[in-house]
């Protein structure tokens, strides 16, 4: 069930993050340099009125000059906003903002949200209508039924660009791809399958349309609503929508639909079903709960009587979530790039069942390693991708393009449909989507983490949200009352149960000092010295804990420099056997990812650590979905000049060249503009081993490395990751100083993954161990 002990940190850090910078979501930001005065009289007057004349001429011209193919109006009156009901244009459009933020996320369309102040169906339209020159589509959102069926319906009949209201269509279509798997593990055709459909509006219609164009028969789609079973001969709460899914049918209630039911998907209320009525169900029944933000019965009470049951939820924390945004993005990308006038029932059914296929595909190993779990196999717990799979890009888009094509509503056909997918492949970095999938793998297997420095008010507060995102169990160390109070004064509720260690009273602190004085009796240190280390000393406690399996992780940083925290968690913590320890930098610009390494821990690294730091880096790169190319950096080109200081790159690449591990490209030494302008680097030096620009970036010294990464972060160029630490056996994480509470959240998840991940080492190390010795003997 949803834990809401701390709705109020929650509610306090959505405002915050809403309100911090520029406020709201979105801002526009140009394509073209504007810098000069030539650059705006070409964008401006007196040149702008060329791109005029020419679309004036022909209007179809008007994807070719301006931004109208990849731009989709997000509307809404506000009067059926998620779980907040009818609460107005104006208070919807954070709403509308983060929709417009969705698309751009998962699509890279650019999204406008538009929030209309009127209720009335007519001003709505008439309000809409006239847009069609600017987009080049509507995404209808939150608008009540069913004032929502007449205006999608009059809207498409009056424009000649896709219309489409994502609370039916893409509920349907993401639905439906699940459906289509359930329905081929339990051996069901869908025109012999009994579905229940629980909830009448806008969802449960198109549900309930969109399975009967898939071959569901009329009179086996029985609706629900609040007033019992709509059947043949109601009259009462009925409209025409109801009316068109009437079923000749006995069954009045609920309870009676269920009876020997293949299928209930719920579009309704918390608790709606019972035990009792999933166990009457037919044999392997299907369940999807869909309530948001909890379902009509919970996983746990479905499996409890009937464990041969498939379940899917609304919810990330369960398996099989139905998640729209493994639809409208994909949709309206595909119908965007092939200028549809709509989007039809073909072009529905193309991207259901592309949903539905990309989950029987094998999952690549860099989506398993991301979320550390062998889940991600076709079957009852994997009927749908993840929502953060970046292969739905590839996937859907194409499927829809050729539905349009296919159905006459394409305007502009794609001519190479491999081509197209390799567009595709290459218009969003992959790095968001992993990024996305560890904090889900974290909420799958959550862990223990410990905040060092838990009496500061950021480490309070990231603590809090580590718990609220689902994470896992934070551990704050500090003084108790301490602690409380400065939860009491910042106004947390619910949070009286946050677990906090005082390191000089901990019941394990003997076995930890017992554990320090092993590791540093021989290197100067007293018994004496480890016990105050202990004792007063939270990062030494924290990495204690962790190395004791006390806790999965640790996150620190926010009050000592990075060289003094790393120190001491070298006093508790090994290295990873033949690996280095380094500080790696993530940095996402516009359609760009950077690793570069070592941003924090070697001064001078010889050739062979270097050659060790780009492998373990361009491991990390192939993890968060990136083809490693690795540049190793100087301010010279291949000896040229020939200088001292850029020997150790050449070397570290002759050291490269003898490892037997190594299966990227790599090369060096070369400056920046070589290692990143591929058509520059080809004409000057056509012998270079790289392919495209290089992703993978390996410093000379800790001073390049460290004001490069840090540059990059305060001028605006990205966003920055990290620096990330690398190379320890055990998890754990230095924040920057001026770290902020999401990034401490962020470093939190990161290491709670890594645990994961080195979890999931060890254990797979220990079968191997298991299955030699059984085969010796």
């Amino acid at each position: 069930m949803a834990d809401h002990r701390n709705a109020t940190t929650l509610e306090e850090d959505a405002l915050h993050m809403h309100a911090s910078g520029r406020p709201g979501k979105i801002e526009i930001s140009p394509t073209k340099a504007l810098t000069t005065q030539r650059d705006l009289s070409l964008a401006y007057s007196p040149g702008v009125a060329a791109p005029c004349l020419k679309i004036h001429q022909d209007p179809a011209t008007a994807y070719d000059y301006t931004a109208k193919g990849n731009l989709v109006a997000v509307i809404s009156n506000g009067t059926a906003v998620l779980g907040l009901g009818n609460i107005g244009a104006l208070a919807a459009k954070p709403v509308m903002e983060g929709k417009a933020v969705l698309f751009k996320r998962f699509a890279d369309i650019d999204g406008i949200d538009l929030e209309v102040g009127t209720e009335d169906v007519d001003e709505f339209v008439n309000a809409v209508r006239y847009l069609g020159p600017s987009f080049g589509g509507i995404n209808l959102e939150d608008i009540k039924a069913p004032e929502c069926f007449i205006i999608e319906q009059r809207l498409r009949e009056l424009m000649d660009i896709p219309v489409f209201h994502d609370d039916q269509h893409g509920t349907a279509i993401v639905t439906a791809a699940a459906l289509i798997n359930a329905l081929d593990l339990t051996g069901r055709a869908i025109g012999h399958t009994r579905v229940v459909i629980n909830g009448a509006g806008s969802a449960a219609i198109a549900c309930a349309e969109l399975l009967k164009a898939m071959g569901a028969a009329h009179n086996n789609v029985v609706l629900c609503d609040t007033k019992g079973i709509i059947h043949a001969g109601r009259t009462e709460h009925m409209n025409q929508w109801k009316s068109a899914h009437a079923a000749e049918t006995d069954a009045r209630t609920l309870a009676d639909a269920m009876k020997g039911a293949d299928v209930f998907i719920g579009l309704s209320v918390k608790d709606a079903v019972s035990p009792d009525m999933v166990d009457s169900m037919a044999g392997r029944p299907i369940l999807f709960a869909m309530a948001n933000p909890d379902p009509e019965i919970t996983p746990e009470a479905v499996a409890a009587v009937r464990p041969d049951a498939i379940i899917a939820t609304g919810r990330s924390d369960y398996p099989n979530q139905v998640n729209n945004v493994l639809g409208f993005p994909y949709i309206f990308r595909g119908a965007l790039d092939v200028r549809a006038s709509t989007i039809n029932e073909p072009m529905k059914l193309a991207a259901a069942e592309a949903i539905a296929a990309l989950a029987r595909e094998d999952v690549p190993d860099e989506l398993g390693e991301v979320y550390a779990d062998t889940r991600l196999r076709y079957g009852p717990d994997y009927i749908i991708p993840v929502p953060f799979d970046p292969r739905l890009m590839e996937a859907v888009p194409p499927a829809v393009a050729q539905a349009a094509m296919d159905s006459g509503v394409a305007q502009k056909p794609i001519a190479i449909m491999d081509a197209y997918r390799r567009e595709l492949a290459q218009r969003l970095d992959p790095t968001a989507a992993s990024v996305q999938g560890i904090f889900q793998a974290v909420r799958e297997k959550p862990r223990r983490v410990v905040f060092a420095e838990g009496e500061e008010e950021k480490a309070i507060r990231a603590a809090i949200g580590f718990r609220n995102a689902r994470l896992g169990t934070p551990v704050l160390i500090g003084r108790e009352a301490l602690v409380r109070e400065k939860i009491k004064e910042l106004g947390l509720h619910g949070v009286g149960d946050l677990e906090i260690h005082n390191a000089r009273l901990a019941d394990n602190r003997g076995r930890y000092v017992d554990y320090l004085y092993e590791r540093l009796q021989r290197k100067g240190l007293l018994f004496r010295d480890c016990q105050r280390m202990v004792n007063q000393n939270r990062n030494v406690f924290a990495a204690c804990m962790v190395a004791a399996g006390h806790a999965d992780a640790m996150v620190t940083g926010l009050t000592r420099s990075f060289h003094t925290c790393f120190d001491d968690l070298e006093l508790a913590l090994d290295h990873k056997p033949g690996e280095e320890v380094f500080g790696l930098s993530i940095t996402i610009g516009r359609g760009r990812t950077l690793f570069i390494a070592d941003t924090n821990v070697h001064e001078l690294p010889s050739p062979e650590v270097m050659a060790n730091i780009a492998v373990q880096s361009a491991a990390k790169a192939r993890q968060m979905g990136h083809e490693p190319k690795v540049a190793f950096l100087s301010f010279s080109n291949f000896g040229n000049p020939d200088r001292v200081m850029a020997q150790p790159l050449r070397q570290a690449v002759e050291v490269m060249d003898s490892r037997s591990d190594v299966d990227f490209e790599y090369d060096g030494e070369m400056n920046v503009d070589m290692a990143l302008e591929p058509a520059l680097r080809e004409r000057v030096y056509p012998f270079c081993r790289l392919t495209g620009p290089a992703n993978v970036l390996i410093m000379p010294g800790l001073h390049s490395a460290h004001i490069v990464s840090r540059l990059l972060k305060q001028t605006g160029a990205g966003t920055t990751i990290g620096p990330i630490l690398m190379g320890l056996s055990k998890a754990a994480q230095i924040v920057p100083m001026r770290s902020t509470v999401n990034d401490m959240v962020n470093a939190a998840a990161l290491a709670a993954h890594e645990s994961i991940r080195l979890e999931t080492t060890r254990r797979g190390k220990g079968t191997k161990r298991r299955n030699r010795s059984a085969a010796a003997q």
